[in-house]
């Protein structure tokens, strides 16, 4: 198997990938027009113009919400087919595979338990996401950025600053899960090897053992997880907070329009959700790289003639 996640990827899904990448383009083409036409809304009103505009914009709107809904829907569809294929195909590698003495102790058949029923389906759920999500939420981005800096330059500048504290904590808080999640598959195919040798009763305390272990590091990843979600989700809240007071100041100033405040407030909530979608994936391609490697490793060692030897550096090779 390929030594990356993401050349494995490549070798098992480019064409597909080159599918989801045109649908992301399309879809984040349209991430910046209803901001546009709800400014233009605000502003026809304030204004008093004729309804017969405000229909029309509106009606746009409706148009243009309705596409990123039938977008979207095509895009995950086709993702979920995408992971789903990947991850019987995964499976197949594992079963079809031709064995080696290890397959043929417990622990090489617990490895392979863990491997089919469960390591396989984290690594082909990524596939569907590998490439056409930071491209569509990188996308979204940097339209909504754009178009906001053109809007109101400086009002856009003090909302995102709020942003960059995040480019500090969420690396740091990611390492730390990734760490988990290695330990916690290495010692859930340890579990099933143990089931797959007879030993079911795998420890005669409750409060010790592999499973408090699986338990204690399942609360660690949620912990480290949902405090990150906490301080991003603080931070925009924030970065509206200031756009709002800023802009409103400015308004009673003279110096902008309404419909750009709620153009601006509206473009940095917009701008959370691809945010929290990228650290997401950025989250998922590094646990799922980890993942990865272990499963090829295993894929390795298991398939190793009795007289061969695991490849040397393997992170998975028992001893």
């Amino acid at each position: 198997m390929p030594r990356t996640i993401m050349s494995y990827v490549l070798a098992t899904t480019g064409l597909h990938q080159t599918g989801l990448a045109i649908l992301s383009v399309a879809l984040f083409g349209l991430s910046a027009v209803p901001l546009e036409l709800q400014r233009r809304i605000v502003n026809g009103l304030t204004h008093e113009t004729a309804f017969e505009n405000i229909a029309w914009l509106a009606l746009g709107y409706a148009g243009v919400a309705l596409a990123e809904q039938l977008l979207k829907l095509s895009l995950n569809i086709y993702r979920g087919w995408v992971a789903e294929s990947t991850v019987r195909r995964l499976r197949d590698t594992v079963c079809v595979l031709d064995p080696g003495a290890q397959a043929a102790t417990a622990e090489g058949a617990g490895i392979e338990i863990a491997m089919v029923l469960e390591e396989a389906e984290p690594i082909g759920g990524f596939t569907g996401i590998s490439i056409s999500e930071p491209l569509l939420q990188g996308g979204i981005l940097v339209s909504v950025v754009a178009y906001i800096f053109v809007l109101q330059p400086w009002l856009a500048l003090l909302g995102l600053l709020f942003f960059l504290p995040q480019t500090a904590f969420v690396p740091l808080l990611q390492g730390a899960i990734n760490r988990r999640a290695r330990e916690r598959i290495l010692v859930k195919r340890d579990v099933s090897g143990t089931i797959a040798d007879g030993r079911l009763s795998i420890d005669a305390s409750p409060k010790a053992g592999p499973i408090q272990r699986i338990f204690s590091l399942n609360m660690q990843i949620y912990w480290f997880k949902y405090v990150m979600n906490l301080l991003m989700n603080l931070m925009y809240h924030l970065s509206v907070a200031v756009a709002l007071c800023v802009g409103g100041w400015m308004v009673l100033q003279g110096r902008i329009e309404v419909g750009t405040v709620v153009a601006v407030a509206g473009g940095l909530g917009k701008l959370n959700d691809p945010w929290g979608d990228l650290v997401n994936w950025a989250r998922e391609f590094s646990v799922v790289g980890v993942k990865y490697r272990l499963f090829a490793d295993a894929v390795d060692w298991l398939g190793t003639t009795p007289t061969g030897q695991a490849a040397e550096g393997d992170a998975l090779a028992p001893t």
